[in-house]
Order: C-alpha cells, then structure tokens, then sequence
C-alpha cells in the first residue's frame, strides 16, 4: 500500500500532484475521502512479464482498475512486457521499476486484423503533415484528452516492434494492426515523463501534440527516428535528457496542423540535454558509446531543430546549457506559415557538426489549408556558442524569400571552426532561392561563403564572431545578398584563404567596426553592385 504523501514524492511536482489525486473540474471526490491509495501491480491482474505473454490487456486492467477509484499508481515490477497498445487514463501514474521493460511486440510484416496495435484513429487533417504526426492511437501507450498523468522511473521503453514509418521498411506505419510511436499524447494537460529509457522508439520515441503544463525530464532516448516530438504544445520543460538518433531529429518541437487548426508551440524551455547522431543503436544506453564506422552511416541527423512542419508557430522559445556531439547543427524553420518570435539561442557546445552550424530559414512550402499567409521570423538572440571541427562545408544560413525577411537577428560570442576547403570555384556560386523547397541546411547546395550565407534579412547585429578554419578556405567569411541593416563588431577571421572577409550584394545601412584585417566602415547607401571587403 502506499499512502498519498508517497504518491507525491514520486512524481517529484509536490502539491502540483494532487491534480493526480483529486480533479475538481470533473467532480471527483478528494481521494482522501476514498480508500487508502493502491498500487496496480501488473502481475495482479495477470501480466507474466516473461517477454513472451501479450500482457497488453492486463496492463489495461490494472490502469482502468486504478481508474475507477480516481486515480492510483500502475506498478512494472521487473521483467520483459511485452504488449502492444496500452491506454493511459486521467490521474494515472505508470511506475516502471528498476528492471522492468515494455516490450513492443512484434507484428507480420503485411500488418494484422486480429490483435496488434489499435488502429489509427481517421484524421481529416492528415494530408498536411505526414502519417505519423496525424494519429497517436496506433502507438505502444497512448492517451487522449487526459490530465493529471505520469511515467515515471528508471526502466526500459523498448519500440522493438514497432514500424520506424519508411516506405521501404516493413512493416508499413499505415496497415492495420502496426504501431508506429513509443509514446504518444493528444490533447492533454499536467503530464510529466521522468527518468525512464527508451530504446528503438519507431518513428518517435515521444509525439506529444497540443500538450500543455508538460515535463520531460532525464530520459534516455536512443532510437531510429525521432527522438522527442512537441507538437503544437504550451507550457513545456525539457531538461536533463540524452538522445541519440543517428537517422533522425533529436529533440524537434513542431507547430503542424494536425489537429485541424494552427496552434502554437510556445512557452518552451530546453536545457542541460545531450544530442547525438553518430553513435550505434543503443550505444548510448549501454554505455559503450561506439561510433559508426567510416562509411557505415550517411550524414548523422541527431540535432535540436524546430520545424519542419511549421503551421501554427514557435514563440517564447529558451535553449540553453545544451551539447550537439556528432550531428546536425540547430535548426529555427517556418516554411508553412508559422509565427516565429522570441527565441534564444544560448550556451552551446557543438562538435563535430555535420551540416550548417546554425539554419534560420523562412520559406513558403506552406503545408497548411489555402490561403494561409507565409509566415514571419523575429527576434532571434544567438549567443555564447562553441562549434568545432565542423565537418561540413555549408556555412551557417539565415534565409527569408524575396518580399518576406528575417528580422531582428542578434549573434554575439560565436566561435566557429570548420575544415576549411572551400574553394574559389565555390566562391562565385549564387545559390537558386529554392522557396517551396523542403528546408534543409544542405537545401541551396555549395554555398559562396564559409562563415555566414545571409539573404533576405533586416537589422542584424553580429558581434564578438570569430570563425576559424583548419586548412585554407577561399570563400569569403560573410555573403550578404538582399539585407537591411548588419552591423559588425569585432569580428575575426581566418589569415589564410580568402583575403575577402565581406561580399555584399544588394545591401544598405551597413557598418563594421573593431574587425580583424576590416576598416571600419559605415555604409548607408544602397549597394548594388557585387562589393567585396577584405
């Protein structure tokens, strides 16, 4: 038996938890008034934990018996769980114990119509975003409409059957009878996921969509696709978490139109994580932490990034204290439609970054119901970040389109280090627009530039920058085409290369100032013609 004041200390929320305990807004009677708390064991309702029972309907069992009292912790006591969808309900509290699994089992490939996982529930708006963010139901645990709920502890999430969601890899998220997500949560409030693993999550470890008052924190993600998904959702912590997703996105807050309107994704906090994506499967979470091969992987994915599918918009946005390790660089998008406003940037180490260091792009591939208008993308503060040995060639990007800038652009205390390479062929390249084009930092192809690549853009202010390069580069450091306002102070640049540190095309109100091998100079005049300095 555990008694309340123990339910509260495991959800770690303090009084906040009572929400667990008792609901005022559906009427439920303060739990105190009701029997001591139980805890649901899922041996008792008949779980072998044996890794070879479907122990899916005890599971549901023991949650819809703690439902029935108002609330109460279902418990995993060690073993292997194998199941297939398990059905959260409001004030519910999955306990998975040190050496517990659940196990996600395994289904034909052709899909079934006789058990397996339950079936995605009919979306309208699917045809906005793909698949897997239109239905959470087919999912390994699920909930809908749900408040109050948690899973907590230190066991194993194990996706082992479930579909990663690729046309060529069976079995196919869309037949009947396949789960494609670990975990997946619609529409809910007060949710808290805590300090639990998951290994091999399908197409993602978590897809939480219009979520609010949501906390992930010190989980371990190691999987194939997708590793943390926030879709459309207020109020969210991330914190403490490690993720190695060497094929896909690591943490990746979305804004999609999934569930039928624009919703922003807002109030968002992530700090004190790890990303990874060149790590094997699982290489994380055992400890033995191996690389790929050289020519094993293609170009590890692994990042934080927010996009792609962009409908409603990201605002009040805070990363912080965060490690990229062997991946792609951070990612800010909005490309159908989305509000992007009020974001910062700040305390980054990177190593080893496989594609653009940083990638602001707005664009209009506008994935989202006709007449939605092309979206904005402003205030954006970048400080105090570290990236070294960058393995790529592309340079970091800020991207609008012709008639739709990005505004507002402060970047201090950056240093950049990159391989160098580029060549002088590479320097004369102007880049197609590419304006409905799915966005990528690989998108525009070789870029002119080997520090900063910068089209469509008002009042910028680039301070304290220094980009360095291991063998000689013959790009420029900076190419700025079509720019309103970019002020520089103190930058540094490489000796060796390039003598050109600025090529600028198309740009007014301009200044530099306190830069290495750069007279200062304030241009407020229209440029139109191609000029370098150097």
């Amino acid at each position: 038996m555990t008694n309340r004041r123990e339910m509260l200390r495991l959800t770690g929320m303090g009084g906040a938890a009572a929400g667990l305990l008792y609901s005022p807004s559906l009427g439920a009677a303060p739990l105190h008034a009701a029997p001591a708390l139980v805890d649901f064991d899922v041996r008792r309702y008949g779980a072998k934990g044996d890794g070879a029972t479907i122990d899916s309907p005890a599971i549901n069992a023991a949650i819809d018996a703690a439902a029935a009292i108002g609330g109460g912790i279902v418990r995993f006591p060690a073993g292997t769980y194998a199941s297939y969808s398990v059905r959260l309900k409001s004030n519910i509290v999955l306990m998975l114990e040190p050496g517990s699994t659940l196990l996600a089992a395994s289904v034909p490939e052709q899909g079934t119509t006789t058990g397996g996982y339950d079936a995605a529930e009919p979306n309208e708006f699917e045809q906005y975003q793909d698949f897997g963010h239109s239905h959470w139901h087919n999912s390994l645990i699920w909930g809908e409409g749900l408040h109050d709920i948690a899973i907590l502890g230190t066991g194993l999430i194990y996706g082992k059957g479930l579909s990663v969601g690729r046309k060529n890899e069976p079995p196919l998220a869309e037949l009947p009878g396949v789960g494609n997500k670990a975990i997946a949560l619609k529409n809910c409030h007060n949710v808290t996921l805590r300090d639990f693993s998951i290994l091999q999550g399908g197409h993602f470890g978590i897809l939480a969509t219009g979520v609010d008052n949501l906390t992930i924190d010190n989980l371990k993600v190691d999987t194939m696709r997708d590793g943390i998904d926030v879709d459309c959702c207020h109020n969210v912590r991330i914190v403490n978490c490690s993720v190695n997703s060497p094929w896909d996105d690591g943490i990746c807050p979305k804004s999609s139109f999934a569930l039928g309107y624009a919703r922003t994704t807002e109030n968002l906090t992530i700090s004190n994580c790890f990303v990874t994506g060149n790590y094997k499967l699982g290489a994380m979470l055992d400890g033995s932490y191996t690389h790929f091969a050289p020519g094993e992987h293609g170009s590890p994915t692994g990042r934080i990034k927010l996009g792609t599918e962009s409908a409603g918009g990201f605002k009040n946005v805070a990363i912080s204290n965060c490690v990229f390790d062997q991946c792609a660089g951070f990612a800010l998008e909005s490309v159908d439609g989305a509000i992007v406003e009020d974001v910062t940037f700040t305390g980054i180490t990177m190593r080893e970054c496989a594609g653009s260091v940083l990638l602001l792009r707005l664009g209009r591939r506008m994935r989202a119901p006709a007449g939605t208008p092309i979206g904005t993308m402003k205030r954006i503060i970048i400080s105090d970040v570290v990236s070294s040995n960058c393995k790529s060639k592309l340079a970091s990007t800020i991207s609008g389109i012709p008639g739709h800038l990005i505004e507002d652009v402060k970047l201090s205390n950056l240093y950049l280090h990159h391989d160098g390479g580029g060549t002088a062929a590479a320097a004369a390249i102007l880049p197609p627009e590419k304006e409905d084009a799915y966005p990528s930092s690989g998108m525009f192809g070789a870029l002119p530039a080997h520090g900063f690549f910068v089209r469509h853009a008002r009042n910028l202010e680039f301070s304290n920058i220094e980009i360095a390069c291991a063998t000689p580069d013959m790009r420029p450091a900076f190419w700025l085409q079509n720019v309103d306002g970019a002020d520089f102070f103190r930058v540094k640049t490489p000796r060796m290369g390039s003598p050109r540190v600025f090529d600028l095309r198309d740009v007014i109100n301009f200044s530099v100032s306190a830069g290495r091998g750069v007279k200062d100079l304030a241009k407020p005049e229209k440029v139109t013609e191609k000029i370098d300095l150097g």
